[in-house]
């Protein structure tokens, strides 16, 4: 067993991860900061994010402003009191990446130049062409070269460890040595990102697999909210990846098997460009009514997207998703139209926090998609999720280092870690009742698309139920075949799907309870929004029986919830 110690330690490097490590470090130089990622930061999901990330930086714009749509936009779940506060904290993050080198996209005159996304009052997302991710990312990781961070590249945590409710060590696997190695920090900040891929068409990396949800709650810390899953809209088919809102945004049209523009029945107002949840639901009632597309590639029904009166523009705002639809469908979208459907692509939910980053264990904070603050509520605006990492991956960044400055390690909770080290090794390892892995990942992944999907009812949620305790029955009975112990990546799978069991649980069991409509989340049998009843926030805290569910009244500052519509 191998033993580190950092003053500041982060589980993700992706955006959050990678702002979260500079801030501390920029706070106090004489702390260490380690930064612990399955992945080397470049190769997390972050780099994928395309079309912008909201800021007020016109004049003519304003908090207020940004406030509301983000409001409307989750559906009137968000604690308006976080958003409030968060919308101020992101402008400050990009004329500090501006200043670093980010080469957001400019105006003729020199200054950012920002466009319209989903359902925005006034066009606010700052944008580097349709590669804002890869671009920030590549800023980011630049920065922290300057800093006293220490990397630890592909190192998968296994499990938090807290000893009387306090923080106490973190357990991983060096995947290049198969090594056990425990890390401890005076402070821990969780920035892993989403769990989308518990869904089988989704625009994430394979990567993203909710394992730090999936390790707080083992833990004890509560996740909040889990039962609201983003579909965006264009998921290309049949890849599943994303074709950006910006697509929509600069003038992209959706058609169906008629060629007929359809979004004007659903969003009369904001048409292509109304919030998420809105167009994923048209496009699945346009396919439902006989008027999908059923083409060359497979047994997805689809709708189109037509970019061919926006031909100008793809090269110089839009070249990722146009070398996309080129490299992976054979499509030149300046003269051809492109296949989408709604797809996986945000997790709303997460680690309960607040906007100050912290979570129900001192020491212990959480940012980006790992969290849930909750700025997003039922329904998470299109660029504000990049912002969200820069803003609060540097909040937390400094509150972990400000817990550091005034606190100690933690002797190691031996029995524990060694409790930890048998599982891995003895349980996991050695299991041998004949299950694939592989195959249970598959069949979870096809129980959600086809029960908690767009729709929901009654009775295919509580299927999923039974479908989730089937698997994890499975579960303990699975074979790995693969002894090894370097890159032991069947191993890895297993530890993931056994974090995706749990949070399938838990977004099942929180939809079938909420009895209403709200967001991506949508019951047929329930269609109506119901703020009498379900103006709360899901609380879902570990017990043996599976999730124990809670609620939490949304906190309302000035904006009444009214009636949605674009």
């Amino acid at each position: 067993m191998e033993k580190i110690k950092e003053d500041v330690l982060i589980l993700g490097g992706g955006m959050a991860g990678l702002r979260a490590a500079i801030a501390a470090a920029e706070y106090n130089p004489k702390l260490s900061v380690g930064l612990v990622s399955k992945l080397y930061p470049l190769r997390s999901h972050s780099v994928s994010a395309e079309g912008g990330t909201s800021a007020v930086l016109n004049p003519k714009d304003s908090f207020d402003l940004h406030s509301f749509d983000t409001i409307k936009g989750s559906d009137y779940l968000g604690d308006q009191d976080a958003i409030e506060e968060f919308v101020r904290l992101v402008p400050e993050q990009i004329y500090t990446t501006d200043h670093w080198g980010c080469p957001w996209s400019r105006n003729p005159d020199g200054t950012i130049s920002q466009r319209d996304f989903g359902a925005l009052s006034f066009p606010r997302a700052t944008f580097a062409a349709d590669k804002t991710g890869f671009h920030v990312m590549q800023t980011l990781f630049s920065r922290a070269m300057k800093y006293n961070i220490h990397f630890y590249n592909e190192y998968f945590a296994t499990k938090l460890i807290l000893n009387g409710g306090q923080l106490n060590s973190v357990t991983t696997i060096d995947l290049r040595t198969g090594n056990f190695v425990v890390f401890q920090g005076k402070a821990l900040i969780f920035a892993m990102g989403g769990a989308g891929r518990l869904y089988q068409f989704a625009t994430y990396a394979h990567s993203v697999t909710g394992d730090g949800d999936g390790i707080a709650y083992r833990a004890g810390i509560p996740l909040k909210d889990m039962e609201f899953i983003q579909f965006h809209p264009t998921g290309l088919v049949p890849s599943g990846i994303l074709i950006t809102e910006a697509a929509r945004a600069e003038g992209g049209y959706l058609l169906n098997s008629k060629k007929e523009r359809f979004m004007g029945t659903y969003a009369p107002h904001k048409f292509e460009t109304a919030s998420r949840d809105v167009v994923s639901r048209a496009i699945m009632w346009e396919i439902e009514a006989g008027r999908g597309v059923k083409g060359e590639y497979g047994d997805m029904e689809y709708v189109y997207l037509d970019m061919r009166h926006i031909a100008d523009k793809l090269d110089e705002r839009l070249p990722m998703i146009t070398e996309i639809a080129k490299k992976f469908n054979g499509i030149d979208a300046h003269t051809e139209l492109v296949p989408v459907h709604p797809a996986t692509h945000y997790t709303m939910g997460g680690i309960d926090s607040n906007v100050k980053t912290t979570t129900s264990v001192p020491g212990v904070f959480v940012a980006g998609e790992n969290a849930c603050v909750s700025i997003h509520g039922a329904n998470r605006l299109g660029s504000n999720s990049t912002n969200e990492c820069l803003a609060l991956g540097n909040v937390a960044g400094i509150a972990a280092a400000e817990w550091a400055v005034s606190h100690s390690v933690s002797d190691l909770d031996v029995a524990q870690v060694n409790d930890e080290e048998k599982r891995i090794w003895e349980d996991m390892l050695k299991r041998d009742g004949g299950e694939n892995i592989a195959k249970i990942r598959e069949d979870l992944r096809i129980n959600m698309d086809k029960n908690v999907g767009v729709f929901r009812t009654a009775d295919p949620l509580r299927n999923s139920l039974k479908n989730i305790a089937a698997l994890k029955e499975r579960y303990e009975k699975i074979t790995i075949q693969d002894k090894a112990s370097t890159f032991n990546l069947e191993l890895e799978w297993a530890f993931e799907v056994g974090f995706m069991l749990d949070l399938a649980e838990i977004i099942t069991a929180g939809a079938l309870q909420r009895t209403e409509s709200r967001g991506a989340h949508y019951r047929r049998d329930f269609p109506d929004r119901d703020d009498a009843n379900f103006m709360k926030h899901t609380i879902a805290t570990y017990s043996k029986d599976g999730p124990a569910l809670t609620y939490r009244p949304v906190v309302v500052t000035k904006w009444q919830p009214t009636v949605r519509s674009y």
